[in-house]
C-alpha cells in the first residue's frame, strides 16, 4: 500500500505536497519522494525513511514550481531498497514522472514486452516502473512533437489495455500538466479536490480525502474507474473514460485497516463502515453466546478502537484502553523475519495491567493477517493476570495473498490458510475467536454506498476481480514473498542513485 499525491497551483506547492504526504504517511512508512515542475525542468527529492527524515530545509528550497506529485511507499514486494522510492522518472517522450498505488497482475509479462519490443530499459523491479515506461511508450507511439489532452486520453486506454491489477497513479509530464487516472476496477481509492483564491482555481489529487481537506481543498468527487482527468499547467480540467469494461470493485481492506478512520472513499465513510463492523460483531457474539461472561473490551490500537467501542456499546460491557502503543514502530504484519517481529510487539505495545487482572477480557482488532502480533498480545493479556482472553476479529479469515498493491504474506505464512476457525483459536491461544462473516463485513461497507455492487475480498475468499489470477501465479507469488526471499533481497542491498538530487 501506497499514498500518493499531485497538485497544480497557482503558487510553489513544495510545501503543500510535504504536508499531504505527512497526512498520508500511515500508507508507507519505507521510502517518500516529491517532483516539482519548474517552466521545463523537474525538481526530484525521494529517499528511503518517513516524510520527515526525506525532506530537509536544503530540499524544500530545490524543489521549485507550481504543479508536482508526490509519493510514500511500503514495499509491497517486501524490497527495502532505496531504489525503488517513487515518483519514478523517464526522458523520452517529453519528460514524465510518475508515482503509483497498487500492483500490476501481469508485471513480468510487461517487463519482456518493454524490452523486446518498445526497446526500453528498466533500472528496478518496481512494477511502478512498468507501469510508467507502458504508458511512456504509448505516448512516444503518436509520434508527436507536441501532445494534447486528447493524446494524453488515447496513452492512458493504451495503458488500461496493456496492464492488469490494481492501479491508481498521478502522473507529471514536463511543461504540460498532471495526469491522474484509476484502474478499470477501482480497487485503489483516488480523490480530486479544488480549492478557489485571489490567483484562481487550484487543483489537488490523493490516495484520501483527508489530505485534500488538511490543505483546504474542497472534495469535488472519487475518480471513476478505467477515469483520467488531466490538469494542465494553466488550469484547465479535461477528464475522460479511458476503459473499454468498467466494475467498480474497491478494495475492502481500505475500510478495514488502512484508510483513516476520518477519510470518505467511494462515498463511504471509513468512520461509519467501522462501526458498522463493531455492531455486526457484536450482534454475532450475542447470537453465538447470549450469556456470555465477557467483563470488558479492550481494543489492539489504533485501528479497531471505533469497532471495539461501537461492539462495547451495542453488549452494554465497559470499554478500556489496556494498551499503551509506541508510535514509533511500523506496522508489525509487514516486517520480515518471524523474529523481528515478535520483538517489535513487544516494543510496540505496553500493557495497563489493572485493565485485565482478574477479568474476563474480549480483546478486539481489525484483523489478524499472520497471527504473530495476536499470539503475542493474547500472552501479554494472560501476564497481565487475565482471568479469560477471548480475540474479536473486525474482519473475516485472511486465508488468501492479496495481489493488488497490500504485501501480505505468501500463503502458507497466513495463519487462517488451510486451518478452520477452531484451529487458529488453538494456534493462537486465546480461549474464544470471534471471526466477522464476510457478508456481514460487505454489508457494514456496502451500506455507505449501495451503488457499489462488488468489493475486492479477495484475501477472504480468494476470489480476485480481475480475473487473470491461477495458481502459477499464486505459487510465483508465494516465492517471491516469503520470508526467505526477503531475507536474500534485503541482504544484498543496492547503491542507486540515478534522479535523486538529494
Amino acid at each position: 500500500m501506497c499514498g500518493i499525491a499531485g497538485i497544480v497551483s497557482n503558487q510553489e506547492v513544495n510545501q503543500e505536497l510535504y504536508e499531504a504526504l505527512t497526512v498520508l504517511q500511515h500508507r508507507g512508512q519505507d521510502a517518500a519522494g516529491i517532483v516539482t515542475c519548474e517552466g521545463e525542468k523537474f525538481h526530484l527529492r525521494k529517499g528511503s525513511g518517513l516524510v520527515r527524515d526525506v525532506f530537509h530545509t536544503r530540499h524544500m528550497l530545490n524543489l521549485r514550481g507550481t504543479m508536482g506529485i508526490a509519493h510514500v511507499r511500503y514495499p509491497t514486494a517486501g524490497c527495502t531498497s532505496s531504489a525503488e522510492a517513487q515518483p519514478f522518472y523517464v526522458n523520452s517522450p517529453y519528460g514524465i514522472t510518475l508515482a503509483h498505488n497498487g500492483n500490476l497482475t501481469n508485471a513480468e509479462k510487461l517487463k519482456k514486452e518493454l524490452f523486446v519490443q518498445d526497446q526500453r530499459h528498466l533500472n528496478t523491479d518496481s512494477d511502478s516502473e512498468v507501469l510508467l515506461n507502458v504508458l511512456a511508450h504509448e505516448l512516444q507511439e503518436l509520434g508527436k512533437l507536441r501532445i494534447t489532452a486528447d493524446d494524453v486520453f488515447q496513452a492512458v486506454s493504451g495503458v488500461h489495455t496493456r496492464c492488469r491489477g490494481g492501479y491508481a497513479v498521478v502522473a507529471m509530464i514536463t511543461g504540460f500538466g498532471v495526469l491522474a487516472f484509476r484502474d478499470p476496477h477501482g480497487i485503489r481509492p483516488l480523490v480530486y479536490g479544488e480549492r478557489t483564491t485571489d490567483q484562481g482555481t487550484d487543483f489537488m489529487f490523493a490516495s484520501e480525502n483527508v489530505a485534500l481537506d488538511v490543505l483546504g481543498f474542497t472534495t469535488v468527487r472519487d475518480l471513476e474507474p478505467g477515469e483520467a482527468i488531466f490538469i494542465e499547467r494553466d488550469g484547465t480540467l479535461h477528464s475522460r473514460q479511458c476503459a473499454q469494461e468498467t466494475a467498480l470493485s474497491p478494495c475492502i481492506f481500505e475500510y478495514v485497516y488502512f484508510a483513516r478512520p476520518d477519510s470518505i472513499l467511494d462515498s463511504i465513510s471509513v468512520y461509519k463502515a467501522r462501526r458498522r463492523m463493531g455492531d455486526k460483531l457484536a450482534d454475532k457474539i450475542l447470537r453465538l453466546r447470549p450469556d456470555h461472561d465477557i467483563d470488558v473490551v479492550i481494543p489492539i490500537p489504533d485501528t479497531s478502537r471505533t469497532s471495539a467501542l461501537q461492539l462495547a456499546n451495542k453488549l452494554g460491557i465497559k470499554y478500556r484502553e489496556g494498551f499503551i502503543k509506541n508510535r514509533y514502530i511500523g506496522r508489525t504484519f509487514i516486517m520480515p523475519g518471524q523474529q523481528l517481529r515478535k520483538k517489535s510487539v513487544r516494543q510496540k505495545l505496553n500493557a495497563i495491567g489493572m485493565e485485565f487482572k482478574g477479568r474476563n477480557v474480549l480483546l478486539v482488532d481489525d484483523s489478524i493477517v499472520r497471527g504473530t502480533t495476536s499470539e503475542q498480545i493474547i500472552q501479554m493479556a494472560r501476564d497481565a493476570g487475565a482471568n479469560k482472553v477471548y480475540f474479536a476479529s473486525a474482519a473475516p479469515p485472511v486465508r488468501y495473498p492479496n495481489v493488488y498493491g497490500i504485501d501480505m504474506p505468501a500463503a502458507e505464512e497466513l495463519i487462517a490458510h488451510d486451518r478452520t476457525e477452531e484451529e487458529v483459536e488453538r494456534a493462537l491461544g486465546c480461549d474464544w475467536l470471534i471471526y466477522q462473516d464476510l457478508s456481514d463485513l460487505i454489508e457494514a461497507v456496502q451500506r455507505g454506498n449501495p451503488n457499489i455492487r462488488q468489493f475486492d475480498t479477495s484475501c477472504f475468499n480468494g476470489e480476485y476481480v480481475t480475473g487473470d489470477i491461477d495458481q502459477l501465479y499464486l505459487e510465483q507469488l508465494s516465492h517471491h514473498r516469503n520470508d526467505g526471499a526477503k531475507s536474500v533481497r534485503e541482504g544484498t542491498g543496492s547503491t542507486i542513485g540515478l534522479h535523486n538530487a538529494g
